[in-house]
This record gives C-alpha cells, sequence and structure tokens, in this order.
C-alpha cells in the first residue's frame, strides 16, 4: 500500500503540470519523488494491457480527485468544521485548500506512511491552512477511540473522506467501516467514497502483476450504492466517472463496453 500511496501523488504530480488541470497539488511531486525515505517498487511491467490498466488508473485518480474536492467545498460551504482523512495516504487537502477559518482537519492512517509525509513537509517547511491533526491507527483497529482521544467530536458535524480506500477491503470490512462512520456523524455530516465499480476487478485487477494495487483489489459496490447507504441513514447521489469526467471537460473518449450501472463515485449527507 505505500507505494499505492506515492503512486496516486505521481498522478496529482502530473496532473498539476498541464495547462487545464483540474487541481494543483504542489506537495504531490515531493511525496513522489522523495529519494530514500519510500521503500523502493520494483519496476513496472511495460506490456500493453500494463499500459492500459495504469492509463485508467490514472484517469480515475484524476476525476476523483476533483469530485473530492469539489464535495468538500461544498460541504465546508454549508458550515462543516470537522474533515476526517481515512487511509490518508499522500493526501495535501490540508495544506492546497482554502479551508474555512475554524476548520479542523484529521489525518487517519498507520504511521509509516504518516511519519513519511511529515519528513517530506518539514523539507518543503508546508503550512497547513487549516488545523491539521494526524492520528497513527489501523482502520482494522479502534480508529474511533484513536480518532475522539485526537480531539474529534461526534456531536458535530463532520465531512468524511474515503478515497481509493473500499476497494482494497473486504466487504465484512466494509460494511464495519460505513457503521463506525456512522455511529460518529452528526446530522449534517457529508460522505465522500470512491467505491470500485462493478466488473473492474475482472477487467483490471484479474490479471493484475502481483504486489501491483489491482492485484489487492477485493471489494466492488453493491447494486444499489443509494439504498445500501439509505439503510445506514445516508441520503446518496452517484456518479459514474463517465458523468464527472465530461461535466468537467475532460470526457472519455472510448465507448462503454457494457451498460454503465450507477457509478463509484459517491457523496452522501447524514440526515
Amino acid at each position: 500500500m505505500w507505494a499505492t500511496a506515492v503512486g496516486v501523488a505521481r498522478v496529482r504530480a502530473l496532473e498539476t503540470e498541464r495547462e487545464n488541470a483540474l487541481f494543483r497539488d504542489p506537495l504531490a511531486q515531493a511525496f513522489a519523488t522523495a529519494g530514500g525515505l519510500w521503500p523502493s517498487s520494483p519496476p513496472l511491467p511495460d506490456d500493453e494491457a500494463s499500459r492500459r490498466r495504469r492509463l485508467a488508473v490514472s484517469y480515475s485518480i484524476v476525476i476523483r480527485t476533483k469530485f473530492l474536492d469539489d464535495l468538500l467545498q461544498q460541504a465546508s460551504a454549508s458550515g462543516v468544521r470537522q474533515v476526517v482523512l481515512l487511509g490518508a495516504g499522500m493526501d495535501s487537502r490540508a495544506f492546497r485548500i482554502d479551508w474555512p477559518e475554524g476548520t479542523r482537519l484529521f489525518e487517519v492512517d498507520t504511521a509509516a506512511p504518516l511519519d513519511f509525509k511529515a519528513s517530506v513537509l518539514r523539507q518543503e517547511r508546508a503550512v497547513a491552512r487549516c488545523e491539521r491533526i494526524t492520528v497513527a491507527v489501523d482502520l482494522r483497529e479502534d480508529w474511533p477511540g484513536a480518532l475522539a482521544a485526537a480531539g474529534h467530536d461526534p456531536a458535530v458535524p463532520t465531512v468524511w473522506i474515503a478515497e481509493g480506500l473500499l476497494i482494497y477491503l473486504p466487504e465484512d470490512a466494509v460494511e464495519l467501516l460505513l457503521a463506525r462512520i456512522s455511529a460518529q456523524s452528526a446530522a449534517g455530516s457529508w460522505m465522500g467514497l470512491t467505491l470500485g465499480s462493478r466488473g473492474v476487478i475482472e477487467r483490471l485487477g484479474a490479471d493484475a502483476a502481483p504486489g501491483s494495487a489491482a492485484s489487492m483489489w477485493v471489494s466492488e459496490m453493491p447494486d444499489d450504492p443509494v439504498g445500501w447507504l439509505a439503510g445506514h441513514g445516508w441520503e446518496a447521489d452517484s456518479h459514474t466517472l463517465r458523468e464527472r469526467a465530461a461535466a468537467y471537460g475532460r470526457p472519455i473518449s472510448t465507448p462503454p463496453q457494457r451498460e454503465e450501472r450507477p457509478g463509484g463515485l459517491i457523496s452522501a449527507v447524514r440526515r
């Protein structure tokens, strides 16, 4: 998973260099190239299928980043001042988004990526634009307890982000994570999720190289993600990558290979 987090930073760094970038992440390049700080990853396979897979994954990272940036800004505009990034990885939103005064942003991840991240942030003399609090805990453990100990207040609304996370968790772990989020969410809370689209493991993960990100995918979204989240007390909207890409002026040029079901980009509000 470490190499995966740095791979996401590489994609964000490349997007940042584009003239018509959908977002700017000035720290992404530093995370992607911090020599000697992160374990080296094996060379990537260079066959056509692997290149297509990397292109598809990179494209999805760019679109989902923009989608969740917009969601966070909408939640902030609605008055939410608590942000929790679950499996934060190399996320730099604390540093690149203009947060309203009083925003507290919690980054939840294991100690190793948070320590690596801290070393890069020190090198870059990065200054957060909100109160940033790191919470070193494994999401398989009592992360709600660790989050509460760090100062999270479940009595006031929170915006939760689980980006590129749930696809790596088995179905029972996804259910537990959602139940825990829901238990810590006051009315008026928001949530942004990325879910593995139906069939994506067969299309991109089945023949992926051992140890690659796609080889570790285990969970796809339910057939009815909106109904699934309603059962947990959330009013959700579901979007496909294709829909959002077109809305952002970055349309997918290839036609859909099959009927596209409800999509894996989810925004939800706790009522």
